[in-house]
């Protein structure tokens, strides 16, 4: 990061600095790539798109921030306004205490950890400094990172929705809420998308208590009553039944995803809602479409908006376009009480969790490759594959129009 224009003295003092420290943007590392989802990074939002994402950018400042062109300027305190240790080992020449320490002179305010360094007494005879004040740090870079993260997210739902048509005037949305990372970001993501989608609707969060042996009954219902939402909690002993239908040893996720989807659905009906909201994100859709490639001989994944098989339900995926480790580090930063799950969370050798691991090596070896795989999956071509159901091959003569 650079600082203001004006060339520092011989010997800089932080008293003798300007007030105003300027970072300029594209300085500022990005932590990872987030690029467009099905397109390019670069690509201009639809306009349904900017409707429901509004204008938050990435790289639009935090509030309080000033910007001049390229540049932010974000306010640096004063000798002053810092504690008296501080000021002493700030205000101290750059030579007393740097040159012992090994550092390259740089401001001290910027420093990662000023409250750890101790002030050196001067030849003047200044008292050394008082011990340290513990958890006194600079957090402008790791609120500036958690803000970015915060529109990224919001972002990446709000096209999702807008691609799919997930959300229309009046619908009643009812988010399915397990405790976990995914559906707990997915509730939050939605109640901040909520304020400024261009539609009205309204939100419910449901959770389905399955009775697993020490689940925490009371998490969910005082997380959800201090955030202020609607909720539904609806118990039915699911876990008894899965670990007496299947053996142990045996995959119990297929049975136990049937009855809470049967579960879910009649709750559907009874709240009166019109959308099923699952937090299902883009690495789950990849690892979806290779299981099904693997193991189902089948070209298919979990769509972004489906209709159950009874044609009474839309299931919708709000978090269709985001990844996994966005989702991760947004969970620590909003430090949600996470209850795992002890059914389907312990069994090894999941065919899904080996499907993860590959996909986590093809990533790091190639990164690039699961974004471009994931963007395919918009950019299916009937003709070039072997379905005859979806394309009539019988029919094809020469002299047809030829497709790129």
């Amino acid at each position: 990061m650079q600082a203001s224009n004006t060339p520092p003295a011989e010997n800089p003092s932080l008293a003798d600095r300007p007030a105003i420290q300027t970072i300029r943007v594209n300085e500022i590392r990005r932590p990872g790539s987030a690029r467009a989802p099905l397109g390019s990074e670069a690509a201009p939002l639809t306009e349904k798109q900017a409707l429901w994402v509004g204008d938050d950018t990435e790289d639009k400042p935090a509030a309080g921030a000033r910007v001049t062109g390229l540049s932010i300027d974000v306010p640096v305190a004063t000798p002053d306004a810092l504690p008296p240790e501080i000021q002493l080992h700030a205000l101290a020449p750059e030579g007393e205490h740097r040159a012992a320490e090994g550092h390259t002179p740089h401001h001290p305010a910027m420093s990662p950890a000023p409250a750890t360094r101790h002030a050196q007494p001067s030849a003047a005879g200044m008292r050394p400094a008082a011990a340290p004040r513990p958890g006194l740090r600079d957090t402008r870079r790791e609120d500036h990172e958690n803000n970015k993260l915060s529109k990224r997210l919001h972002r990446l739902a709000g096209q999702a929705i807008a691609d799919f048509d997930m959300i229309g005037e009046g619908d009643r949305v009812m988010v399915c809420l397990s405790g976990g990372k995914d559906s707990f970001g997915m509730l939050d993501i939605l109640l901040g998308l909520q304020k400024r989608a261009p539609v009205r609707f309204s939100i419910v969060a449901v959770n389905l208590d399955q009775r697993q042996p020490g689940f925490p009954a009371d998490v969910l219902p005082t997380y959800l009553q201090k955030l202020g939402v609607e909720y539904h909690i609806e118990t039915e002993d699911t876990y008894s039944t899965v670990q007496r239908v299947i053996p142990d040893g045996k995959t119990k996720c297929s049975l136990c995803s049937r009855l809470r989807r049967g579960i879910l659905y009649r709750v559907a009906d009874e709240l009166g809602a019109t959308r099923i909201a699952l937090g299902h994100h883009r690495d789950d859709i990849l690892a979806t479409f290779f299981l099904n490639i693997f193991y189902g001989g089948q070209l298919k994944t979990m769509p972004p908006k489906l209709v159950s098989d009874d044609g009474r339900h839309v299931v919708i995926r709000p978090l269709a376009y985001v990844e996994e480790k966005d989702l991760i580090r947004w969970a620590e930063v909003q430090q949600y009480p996470i209850i795992p799950c002890n059914l389907c969370g312990s069994q090894p050798n999941l065919k899904r969790a080996e499907t993860r691991e590959m996909l986590k090596l093809w990533e790091k070896r190639f990164p690039g490759r699961l974004e471009t795989i994931f963007s395919s999956l918009g950019r299916v071509r009937p003709s070039h594959l072997m379905d005859r159901t979806l394309y009539d091959f019988n029919t094809l003569r020469s002299g047809d129009d030829a497709e790129d």
